[in-house]
């Protein structure tokens, strides 16, 4: 068993209907070097009695936040972070969708890989390299996420295949690089986190931080919670992303 604690924040906003409380259990009991964050996004549903179900069942390593409000699962990961730094057990913080889109097994990978290279200080998920296996998700999504991925590349300028798969974990150390200062979007606060960090480790230097590792299995489930509004808003998102970070003190 390994010496090293991650915690792990799920976002979960209206997910009473999707969320297999089962999976998160069986995990958590079978997993003791890691603690689970639920961060309840406002939600109008029972999300929060379900979430409920699964802190009971093993409450010193479930850790739930309840947002009053929806404010989106850009800052509902950050008071997830903020919240787990506090603990001086845990080693490395991560996050995954609440429809486990992404699995424990590939979440425990990029844990893996950063436990065994002392020099990363971040490990992400990739939907979109050659290497990544089991990888659906349907035609229009991947339409746009191509399209989006060429406008992120020219505000990057980073050789990273998918800035936006939901499972990355970080070394404690720089949580508040990443997360400190609130972020300015809903959705695109991934690639805020590689412009932040790009901007402590220098551009010539950071992928000697950074490690982009293929999932092994990824599924698109439906009824996803970015609606057609917020997808017609990406590309004037990124936009301003883009304005702000580079003229900004």
């Amino acid at each position: 068993m390994s010496n090293t604690t991650t915690g792990i924040i799920i976002p979960c906003y209206n997910e009473e209907n999707r969320l297999n409380t089962q999976a998160f259990i069986d995990f958590i009991k079978s997993h003791q070097n890691y603690i689970l964050c639920f961060v309840n996004d406002g939600s109008s549903d029972d999300t929060l009695k379900v979430l409920n179900t699964i802190k009971v069942e093993l409450p010193e390593r479930v850790n739930i936040i309840n947002m009053e409000e929806n404010v989106g699962k850009a800052e509902a990961v950050r008071a997830g972070a903020l919240s787990l730094k506090k603990s001086t057990e845990i080693d490395f913080i991560g996050f995954i969708d609440a429809d486990l889109s992404t699995d424990f097994n590939d979440f425990k990978a990029l844990v893996k890989t950063l436990e065994t290279d002392e020099n990363l200080d971040m490990v992400y998920g990739s939907r979109n390299t050659e290497d990544a296996q089991n990888v659906d998700r349907n035609f229009f999504r991947n339409i746009f996420s191509k399209i989006i991925k060429t406008f992120i590349y020219l505000i990057l300028r980073l050789p990273i295949e998918d800035t936006q798969c939901g499972a990355k974990v970080f070394r404690t150390n720089i949580i508040d690089i990443a997360f400190m200062q609130p972020f300015l979007t809903r959705w695109l606060f991934d690639i805020e986190i590689f412009i932040r960090l790009k901007r402590h480790y220098s551009p010539e230097n950071i992928m000697n931080y950074i490690h982009e590792q293929p999932l092994k299995r990824w599924v698109h489930v439906e009824d996803s919670k970015l609606g057609l509004k917020d997808a017609i808003q990406i590309p004037y998102n990124l936009i301003a992303v883009w304005f702000s970070y580079k003229f900004a003190a």
